[in-house]
C-alpha cells in the first residue's frame, strides 16, 4: 500500500446511499479527490452536474466526479470506499475484481458476515494482491436527503479496523486516519471487525418487537422505544455474541461500551443509556418501510452469521435463534437462505481454527 500520512488521495466510493454521500462531502472537504460509482445506475446521476451538499456536524458543498461503472471507477481511483447495504457486497466485489490492482486498498464500511474475507480471498486467487481493511461499523452516521443532499448527523469518535493481510494493519490504520481524522484502533482481524459490529443485536429485537409500528409505516422514536423490556432482548443477543467472539478467542466489548464510545453516553446500563439519547437526540426515527435493512441486512448477515459461527465453535445462541425466527416468520422469508457469503465462503464445514488461519 502506498504512504498515507499526508498524500491526498483518489477515492472512488461506490454506492449512493447516506453513507456513500457522507463519506463523499467528508472526503472532498479534507481536499480528497472523490469519484462516485453507482452499482444500481442512476443514484449519482445529479452529481453529474449539481454539487453535493451535507448539512449537520460538517457543512459544506462539493463537487465530485461520477464514474460510468466499476472499471472506471477502479482507474479513477487508489482507495475504493464500499459504502451500501451488505446484501450488495457480493455483487459489487464480483464486479470490481476484474478491473482491482496490485496495491489497492479497499475499504469496506460496513462489513458484516466477512465479506471482506471473500474479497480479498477472490483477488488472491485472481493473483491480485489488495489491502483489504474493514470496519465494523461506519465512521459517519448520516441521512440521505435526495440525491445532492446529505445530512450527516455523527463522526464516531473510536472506530475499530482490522486488515488484510493482517501484516498491513499499521498501514491501514494510517490510510483511514489520513482519510477521516484520528480516532481509528486497530483490531485483530476481520473476524474481530464483523464480531464488534452490534447493530444486529440492537436493530433486530427494535423490528421485531416494533413490528406493527413498521408496517403502518407510523413514526416511532427508536430508543424512546428501546424499552426495558427490548433492551433485556437486545443484551440477551449481545451476550450471545460475546460468547461466540470468545470462542474464537476474541474479546468485544458489550454494547454499552459501543453506545460510551461511539455517543459519548454515560448510563451504565442498556435502557437507561436508551432514555439518555433519546433525551439528547429526540431519534433517530425507526424505519417506516418492512424492506428495512433492520431485517434485510441484519438478520441474514448479522444474527444469522452469528449462528453460523456459534455452530462451528459449538457455542448455543437460542435468543438469537429465536429473533431470527420471528422476523422470518412475519417477513414470510427465510433470512438464514438471504446470506449470499456463508455458501462461497464455506462456513458450514469450517473449523475454529481453520477460519482463524484463512484469516
Amino acid at each position: 500500500m502506498t504512504e498515507t500520512t499526508t498524500k491526498i488521495q483518489r477515492v472512488g466510493i461506490a454506492g449512493t446511499g447516506a453513507i456513500a454521500l457522507a463519506s463523499a462531502a467528508w472526503l472532498r472537504h479534507a481536499g480528497h479527490a472523490v469519484t462516485l460509482w453507482s452499482p444500481g445506475g442512476q443514484g449519482a446521476e445529479a452529481l453529474r452536474t449539481q454539487a453535493l451538499e451535507a448539512s449537520g456536524v460538517q457543512p459544506c458543498s462539493v463537487t465530485v466526479d461520477v464514474a460510468d461503472d466499476a472499471g472506471q471507477l477502479c482507474h479513477a481511483s487508489d482507495v475504493l470506499l464500499l459504502a451500501l447495504p451488505v446484501n450488495g457486497h457480493r455483487p459489487v466485489m464480483d464486479a470490481l475484481l476484474p478491473f482491482l490492482r496490485d496495491g489497492q486498498a479497499v475499504i469496506v464500511s460496513s462489513m458484516a458476515s466477512l465479506s471482506s474475507l471473500y474479497l480479498f480471498e477472490n483477488a488472491r486467487n485472481a493473483g491480485k494482491r489488495l489491502t483489504v481493511v474493514s470496519f465494523g461499523t461506519t465512521v459517519l452516521t448520516a441521512r440521505r436527503e435526495s440525491g445532492t443532499q446529505v445530512k450527516v448527523m455523527t463522526r464516531r469518535k473510536a472506530v475499530g479496523v482490522s486488515a488484510l493481510p493482517g501484516a498491513q494493519m499499521a498501514e491501514a490504520v494510517a490510510l483511514c486516519t489520513s482519510l477521516f481524522g484520528d480516532g481509528f484502533y486497530p483490531q485483530g482481524s476481520a473476524l474481530a471487525s464483523a464480531l464488534a459490529n452490534v447493530n444486529p443485536q440492537s436493530h433486530g429485537p427494535l423490528a421485531v418487537f416494533n413490528w406493527t409500528r413498521i408496517e403502518r409505516a407510523e413514526n416511532w422514536p427508536q430508543y424512546h422505544c428501546m424499552t426495558p423490556g427490548v433492551s433485556r432482548a437486545i443484551e440477551a443477543l449481545d451476550l450471545e455474541r460475546r460468547a461466540v467472539a470468545r470462542a474464537f478467542g476474541i474479546e468485544v466489548g458489550g454494547i454499552e461500551e459501543h453506545f460510551a464510545r461511539s455517543f459519548g453516553t454515560a448510563s451504565a446500563r442498556l435502557e437507561d443509556i436508551a432514555a439518555e439519547l433519546h433525551a439528547k437526540r429526540g431519534g433517530p426515527p425507526g424505519p417506516i418501510d418492512t424492506g428495512t435493512r433492520y431485517v434485510t441486512e441484519d438478520m441474514p448477515y448479522g444474527l444469522a452469521f452469528i449462528e453460523a459461527l456459534g455452530n462451528i465453535a459449538g457455542v448455543p445462541t437460542p435468543a438469537t435463534r429465536t429473533i431470527v425466527d420471528a422476523a422470518s416468520l412475519v417477513n414470510g422469508i427465510d433470512f438464514r437462505r438471504e446470506n449470499d457469503l456463508l455458501a462461497p465462503l464455506g462456513l458450514a464445514n469450517e473449523t475454529v481454527a481453520g477460519l482463524l488461519g484463512r484469516l
